[in-house]
């Protein structure tokens, strides 16, 4: 029996990607879904297929992250559907690719809202009843790019950094009143996050499924990790990591995700 199964369980940035196959991953292990995104089509879409193969219960809730109001407006959703949230996925984020001093400074800074402040915003919100309630699951989508400078992604990089040690620090925090709080660190994963953030085609080898990095995810959290590497070569490469100067690793993926030279 899964831990979620009959709770309500919120997922964001559901319409896609790793959201979509957690969204469909909960529900197979019985958890009601409260759905958000900016593409209210795709929701409905996922509602209707999960709800009619899990018999669950399915609100969908159309919100943008990238503005300050949003996790108001999706906490105030949950309030007045009466609906109490014991698992929260905060999964929305995208990233900017290219040279920093290059990039459009509004999509940057919307970049931040979404990774880094409607994040710490939703998981503030829907905390203090999972205390109170002493159970509760909190899981924070960082990525590999959390361990390191990425050139060419830095800003990218920078806000999944945060991620990684905001959820790494309020997990010990939490351990106490028994809600659990795990960061997920996929690398490169079957989404739309590759055309959304405009990356180059060599940047995207060893790719995983969005299906594969979700259920590591889930299974984390179930666990009470704290954080963990979806894929066995991902992990091996940020052991490695660990034995080499920071400004080689920087410049060596620089390499790796720069354009390529003509």
């Amino acid at each position: 029996m899964a831990p979620w199964q009959g709770k309500w369980a919120l997922v964001t940035g559901a319409s896609a990607g790793i959201g979509w196959h957690l969204a469909k991953q909960l529900a197979a292990g019985g958890a009601n879904l409260v759905l958000t995104a900016r593409r209210t089509d795709r929701l409905e879409q996922l509602a209707a297929e999960v709800s009619q193969r899990h018999h669950v219960q399915v609100e969908i809730c159309a919100a943008d992250l990238a503005q300050p109001q949003g996790p108001e407006d999706i906490f105030r959703f949950t309030q007045e559907k009466r609906l109490f949230i014991e698992v929260l996925i905060n999964n929305a984020g995208f990233g900017a690719y290219g040279e920093f001093v290059k990039q459009d400074r509004l999509r940057v800074l919307e970049m931040l809202q979404v990774n880094i402040t409607a994040v710490v915003h939703l998981t503030h919100l829907f905390l203090p009843a999972m205390v109170e309630r002493r159970s509760g699951y909190v899981m924070i989508v960082s990525s590999t790019a959390a361990f390191q400078p990425v050139p060419y992604l830095s800003a990218y990089a920078a806000t999944k950094g945060f991620d990684l040690l905001f959820a790494e620090g309020v997990a010990e925090e939490l351990r106490r009143y028994g809600v659990r709080m795990c960061a997920l660190c996929p690398g490169p994963t079957e989404s739309e996050f590759q055309e959304v953030a405009g990356t180059l085609p060599h940047t995207n080898r060893h790719q995983e499924t969005a299906e594969k990095v979700a259920g590591v995810g889930l299974r984390a959290l179930a666990a009470g990790k704290s954080w963990v590497i979806s894929g066995g070569l991902n992990w091996f490469n940020m052991e490695m990591q660990r034995a080499l100067p920071r400004w080689l690793v920087t410049r060596v993926t620089a390499k790796m995700f720069g354009p390529r030279e003509r």
